[in-house]
């Protein structure tokens, strides 16, 4: 999944420990979401985008990569 997340951080003039604050997680979440590494629950999802007053579709972008089924 990939987000605007440090976008809208340098929009609002805010540190990754700035946000981590402000919606109950650790710098270290947000590090880690930003870089694609882990994928926030829809509850954090919600969160990030609120705090930001905007649509969680403008925070996050779902691209679903092709799957390949090998048949043997």
């Amino acid at each position: 999944m990939k987000n605007k997340i440090k976008v809208f951080r340098a929009m609002h003039d805010m540190t990754q420990e700035d946000l981590a604050v402000a919606i109950g997680v650790t710098r270290q979440t947000i590090l880690a979401i930003e870089k694609g590494k882990y994928v926030p629950s829809l509850d954090l999802a919600f969160r990030i985008s609120h705090h930001f007053k905007v649509n969680i579709e403008e925070v996050f972008t779902y691209n679903e990569e092709p799957r390949t089924i090998d048949i043997d």
